[in-house]
């Protein structure tokens, strides 16, 4: 490839959005798009098998770190001064090649919501028509479910008996199944009833990642350029316009024009950091930096929303068949802090893998379990993303502030009770062997919040960093432009202003749709 070369779109990221602005934009031949992807080619194997001991390799294999970015946080002050890693996916596909394979929309208030924020064209019925554009799911309710899109969407077909035995503890416990008798979480209802996940995989059993849905069929079309190994460093940003990438690769530096726009999908603590380094953030920070400020958004990198979870793990009675994922099984619920009108906050993620504390007993490990795990869904905590210094090669500095609003901690130590009682209910009487973590002597809300701070962690789900919206503190505006720059976007989970109350491939991937419609229309209408 020559040093420079032109395009009318250039997509920085190939990950979840990335691979679907990238696949869409380049079905209309008369478009030229380069895909930049700063990890490799996902050549891995075990990228798309799907059996658990491919999936825990991904992630801790020695070869591991290849596939990811390297980020933790800093010293996190509510979680006894840990360090918590937030693996991103680094290869093509991004997250969505190294993920649990699972497909969640969130809940449809979250996209009301967004609405109301000022996100005009993103309430529920507005992003439902690129969500079903996004998918092949062949149940649920057509109206509501997409049929033949690039992201493959299976039934989990072979739960484990124990996965089965949360959905009835759930209905014991007094949650119940849609009147329509069908319990699809990504269709009308979406809280309030045990169901198995849905997960992304091929009709020939491999992983569907954004890569293999949108870009594989996409490998032969001349118009379209991906490009791995490719660091951005630099957008280029001249009168207040976006007209390129400056990026490494092979040890060299090259410049890509766009013609038209330029659109980062890098993830939310690369996204904010390459708007920083190119000129674009909150003016103190980059002047502490030496960067020339472009453009003064104070939001850029503020408004940090993740995930955390906490395990409550049983020892099991008996042995388990081969499970097919990590979470098999799952419930969305309100604890007592939830808002009356807001989506859910509390989400159950349940499979048979035992998570343990990193300090409990070599001997615990041993034998069958299961494992339920309440994640907080509607964080209250904000963190940052800020510049570590001027190296594109170096992480950003990432401080979560997990739990820094009291409300975080009081919904996980409720939900920790709620494990113990879907955990004692009648159904799981055949598997329930004695309580491995958080224990018998956690036994007040005192100790669980202690074990709480000793061991939550992410999801990996971090979002918010370059918030859509309106106001001083807002970094793109309702079609995703970058404000007071043109022919620059931003689409990834870093736009979303609320975390999504569900895991965020999905909903990612479904912004990735609606930025190439957005992208599309702009290039139409011209």
């Amino acid at each position: 490839m020559r040093d420079e070369q032109r395009f009318d779109h250039i997509v920085v990221g190939a990950g979840s959005a990335g691979c679907a602005v990238a696949g869409r934009l380049s079905e209309d031949p008369a478009c030229s798009v380069l895909l930049l992807e700063a990890g490799g080619h996902d050549t891995r194997p075990e990228i798309h098998r799907v059996d658990l001991d491919s999936l825990f390799t991904l992630w801790t294999a020695p070869w591991s770190a290849e596939l990811d970015w390297g980020y933790s946080t800093e010293p996190e002050p509510q979680l006894d001064g840990r360090r918590i890693p937030v693996a991103r996916g680094k290869v093509l596909g991004g997250c969505s090649a190294v993920n649990a394979l699972m497909w969640v929309r969130g809940n449809r208030r979250d996209y009301d919501r967004w609405s109301d924020l000022g996100c005009k064209g993103w309430s529920y019925d507005e992003v439902l028509p690129h969500f079903r554009n996004a998918e092949a799911y062949p149940g649920g309710d057509a109206a509501l479910r997409g049929r033949t899109g690039p992201i493959s969407v299976r039934d989990h077909a072979r739960p484990t008996p124990v996965a089965e035995a949360f959905v009835e503890a759930a209905r014991q416990l007094g949650f119940a199944v849609p009147e329509s008798g069908r319990a699809d979480y990504n269709g009308q209802v979406q809280e309030g009833f045990g169901f198995l996940y849905q997960t992304t995989r091929t009709a020939t059993g491999e992983r569907c990642s954004a890569a293999t849905g949108y870009l594989r069929p996409a490998a032969r079309r001349p118009n379209l350029t991906v490009l791995t190994g490719a660091q951005a460093t630099r957008v280029l940003i001249r009168r207040g316009r976006a007209e390129g990438v400056r990026y490494l690769r092979d040890g060299r530096t090259h410049t890509a024009w766009a013609d038209g726009e330029v659109v980062v999908s890098a993830g939310a603590f690369e996204s904010p950091k390459l708007l920083m380094l190119s000129g674009v953030g909150p003016a103190p920070q980059l002047a502490r930096h030496g960067i020339p400020c472009v453009r003064d958004l104070p939001g850029v990198g503020e408004n940090l929303q993740d995930h955390l979870f906490v395990p409550l793990c049983h020892q099991s009675r008996r042995e388990h068949p081969p499970a097919e994922l990590v979470s098999e099984a799952g419930l969305f619920t309100r604890s007592r802090h939830a808002a009356e009108d807001g989506s859910p906050d509390l989400q159950f993620a349940f499979g048979t893998a035992k998570f343990l504390p990193a300090d409990a007993a070599p001997e615990l490990a041993a034998g069958p379990g299961f494992t339920l795990a309440p994640v907080l869904l509607t964080p209250r905590s904000r963190g940052a993303v800020t510049l570590a210094g001027t190296d594109p090669l170096a992480p950003a500095r990432v401080e979560a502030r997990y739990l820094s609003a009291a409300p975080d901690r009081d919904i996980l130590v409720e939900g920790l009770e709620l494990a113990r009682e879907l955990a004692h209910q009648p159904a799981f009487d055949d598997f329930r062997g004695p309580e491995l973590a958080p224990g018998p002597a956690a036994s007040d809300t005192d100790a669980l919040a202690a074990y709480v701070a000793a061991n939550a962690t992410t999801l990996w789900h971090p979002a918010g960093t370059c918030r859509m919206g309106t106001g001083s503190d807002a970094v793109v505006d309702e079609q995703l432009r970058v404000h007071g720059i043109e022919d620059l976007r931003v689409a990834d989970a870093s736009v979303m202003p609320t975390v999504v109350a569900g895991n965020t491939h999905a909903p990612s991937v479904m912004i990735g749709e609606k930025a190439a419609a957005l992208l599309r229309h702009h290039r139409t209408s011209a």
